[in-house]
């Protein structure tokens, strides 16, 4: 329909009905007309139109928007706003939270090697726990007067607690530094610590004879590198692999101390023998096929040695009649011992990486240094 012809007609249609006396604007958007009839009693009548919208008062001033500091305390991401955003009405904030009364606090367990202000200990221990030696290396560091408390020659035994300051002499650092920490591939048929039952300690390998041809250490053999060297982790008799020998007790610490978390990766081929190695019912050729599901989740949690829980291990077949074991504990025997309770009878055991430390291509019966930029 055409507007343009429709509303003049309508104006004039108007007109012959009803005269207008007057147009009154009261306010905007809206208008009153009165209208009478020549033939009949004057009357008037008042005409609405749609009102438009009322525009908004100008804005009063808002209070200032709260600091992107104050909502990231709260918990929530600070809102972004473009400029041509209308703003949005602030929420009700909850009120900030309160420290809660130190009595009222629970109690936070505290790991081994932190201690409280007043919590004294053995001075020993306290340089152990800072990681700066081993205990053994901290009685003789303190027997040499090169250790200072509060600025004070230590004594053997001496007790301190956390607010005491610790000096270490830079003698004890050099001492420390020409320590060294050997790799060796031990073989069958020796023992990890000192000699014993007509078996010789696995450390009489380490001569320079013996030393892999493929060491980039640059440091030079000497003879007082096989003084003190110690055993950082079983590795028994009947098994071969990759040892550590150390000097420095922050190494030993690392690997065998109370809260060592490294790992140490072995290679195990067993045969299934539920009635032991000669009993009946061995299997030598595949015994993955025979070896029950369950048994092997037992492997992984829920033994115990020595009415000891043990860690959980990561444990999975490798091939036919070989298992793969990664542990973070070392007991004695560990894996032959956790075999035999599920019917497996180890016949080959070989220690392959401790840490990110991996035995590698390193030959049978040879050592070398650790790197100076290798950490386990």
């Amino acid at each position: 329909m055409n507007l343009n012809v429709l509303l003049p007609n309508l104006a004039v249609a108007a007109r012959n009905v009803l005269p207008i006396d007057e147009f009154v604007p009261e306010s905007a958007g809206s208008c009153y007309i009165s209208a009478s009839r020549t033939s009949e009693p004057s009357m008037s009548k008042t005409l609405s139109l749609p009102k438009k919208p009322t525009p908004a008062p100008t804005q009063a001033a808002r209070p200032a928007a709260r600091d992107w500091r104050d909502t990231a305390a709260a918990g929530r991401p600070a809102p972004s706003r473009s400029p041509a955003q209308k703003p949005l009405s602030p929420r009700p904030q909850p009120a900030p939270a309160r420290a809660q009364p130190a009595s009222q606090r629970p109690a936070v367990p505290r790991r081994s090697g932190l201690l409280s202000d007043s919590e004294p200990v053995r001075l020993n221990k306290r340089l152990s726990d800072l990681g700066l030696c081993s205990r053994r290396e901290g009685d003789e560091w303190i027997e040499r007067g090169w250790v200072l408390v509060n600025g004070k020659t230590a004594q053997m035994g001496q007790q301190v607690t956390a607010l005491d300051q610790i000096e270490v002499a830079p003698q004890a650092t050099a001492q420390q530094g020409a320590r060294v920490t050997i790799l060796l591939h031990k073989p069958i048929g020796y023992v990890s610590g000192l000699p014993e039952d007509g078996h010789q300690s696995a450390a009489v390998l380490v001569q320079p004879r013996t030393r892999w041809q493929e060491d980039r250490t640059p440091r030079r053999f000497e003879a007082g590198h096989t003084r003190g060297l110690a055993p950082a982790g079983r590795l028994d008799i009947d098994s071969t692999g990759l040892l550590i020998l150390t000097q420095d007790g922050r190494v030993a610490k690392t690997l065998i101390g109370e809260d060592s978390e490294i790992e140490k990766e072995y290679l195990v081929r067993v045969h299934w023998a539920p009635n032991g190695p000669k009993g009946a019912g061995v299997v030598v050729q595949n015994p993955q096929a025979v070896f029950p599901p369950e048994r092997l989740a037992l492997l992984r949690h829920g033994l115990s040695l020595d009415d000891q829980p043990l860690r959980p291990a990561q444990v999975e077949w490798q091939n036919e009649d070989q298992l793969r074991f990664v542990l973070k504990e070392g007991k004695k025997r560990q894996i032959r011992r956790m075999c035999e309770q599920v019917g497996l009878h180890v016949v080959g055991l070989k220690r392959i990486r401790i840490g990110r430390v991996l035995l590698g291509n390193l030959p049978l019966g040879q050592w070398r240094f650790l790197g100076e930029n290798e950490r386990f």
